[in-house]
């Protein structure tokens, strides 16, 4: 039982739940021990219904080796659906109609939500603002003026619902909408200073998560929720973010999902400006207010897969954000587990091995690329 990531080109989402039996399956078959997302598609892709892959997923699991498997008990997840119904939660499940439209040209959109509050807030525009949890008064009142004048601007702001940065954009935003995706369980506060925030969003905003009920935070959560602020989002604006940072992950995200990244600069001594400083370095949209934000989203196409041809910048001048998060992208489009030569490569990007060799060590340094003896690339497992 591995994870095998479908690929945009042949995979289609599956139909939604429509009955309570069905929703149990479903959720019986992501709650199952060794089912991640792309195992959750692939196994629903190739038996046509939950049903059929519970039905299957033992003998799957002995012929990968897996002795004493067992899928997730029923009383689990009738559990939980109960536990939503009681507080009032919704399943979002990816291919219904109230489903995050945002969501579905990620390959890793969580094939479950649970949400609580205002989902018509899904259907608006959407932008992200994440930062220093131990944000300095200048980065908190630059959060909640950008967000009141994303809101007068019918704009959502979506963000994670952590201290600092996070807090001041959903306070500011509560009136005009604002969603916030939480790394626990959807009826878990965290942190508990956030506590009346957390019920004031839920009143009038949105929260939103991936992870069973009751399901508390811990470090390896927070990278996950973070594809979803930015994957729900038309652009992800960083205010002050240290140079090792989780603001620094979705960013990336954002980047990789064909999103635009924007960020606020601050003074080249402050820390918690480092992060932002080298996204602008790096070519982010520089961020002085609400306005510039507007211009950016008011104005850019939607992402289109796939992408063109990577277009070499001029000599001398460095490859901006997009254009190495799209031949980042290609690069490992055209590749799999069977390695192919690194010039065969550079033929089929209609580019130099001198602009595709820096990118080669980015990806072999994140491991998403293993090289082979002879000059053969292959994606890694």
């Amino acid at each position: 039982m591995t994870e095998e990531t479908p690929t945009l080109s042949s995979f289609h989402p599956p139909l939604p739940p429509t009955t309570e039996e069905q929703q149990v399956s479903w959720l019986r078959l992501l709650r199952s021990r060794r089912v991640g997302i792309s195992t959750f598609y692939r196994l629903l892709t190739e038996h046509g219904s939950a049903d059929a892959a519970l039905a299957a997923l033992p003998q799957i699991a002995q012929s990968a080796g897996v002795k004493g498997y067992q899928i997730c008990p029923e009383g689990v997840v009738r559990a939980e659906l109960a536990n939503a119904r009681r507080i009032g939660a919704k399943m979002l499940c990816r291919g219904a109609p109230d489903y995050p439209a945002a969501l579905t040209d990620l390959d890793d959109a969580p094939p479950i939500l649970w949400a609580m509050g205002d989902v018509s807030l899904l259907k608006r525009p959407m932008v992200a603002m994440v930062g220093a949890r131990n944000a300095s008064s200048l980065g908190t009142r630059m959060a909640s003026t950008m967000a009141r004048e994303l809101g007068a601007a019918d704009i959502v702001v979506v963000s994670g619902l952590a201290r600092g940065i996070d807090t001041a954009a959903h306070i500011a935003a509560l009136k005009t909408g604002t969603i916030a995706v939480q790394a626990g369980g959807v009826d878990q506060i965290y942190p508990a200073e956030n506590t009346q925030l957390h019920h004031d969003i839920a009143k009038t905003g949105l929260r939103l998560s991936e992870q069973p009920m009751g399901m508390t935070p811990t470090a390896r959560h927070f990278p996950r929720r973070n594809r979803i602020i930015s994957g729900l989002s038309r652009a992800t604006v960083v205010i002050e973010a240290a140079a090792k940072s989780g603001s620094l992950i979705t960013a990336r995200n954002a980047l990789d999902q064909g999103r635009d990244v924007l960020a606020v600069p601050g003074h080249p001594f402050d820390a918690r400006a480092s992060g932002c400083n080298m996204l602008l370095r790096d070519g982010a949209t520089l961020v002085r207010g609400a306005a510039d934000i507007l211009e950016v989203i008011g104005t850019a196409p939607a992402p289109e897969l796939p992408f063109p041809p990577p277009q070499d910048p001029p000599s001398g001048q460095p490859r901006s954000l997009r254009q190495t998060a799209a031949l980042h992208t290609q690069i490992l489009d055209r590749l799999g587990p069977t390695p192919v030569p690194q010039d065969q490569l550079c033929r089929d990007l209609k580019t130099t091995a001198d602009a595709v060799t820096p990118v080669l060590l980015e990806l072999e340094m994140d491991g998403k690329l293993v090289r082979h003896a002879g000059g053969l690339l292959a994606r890694a497992s």
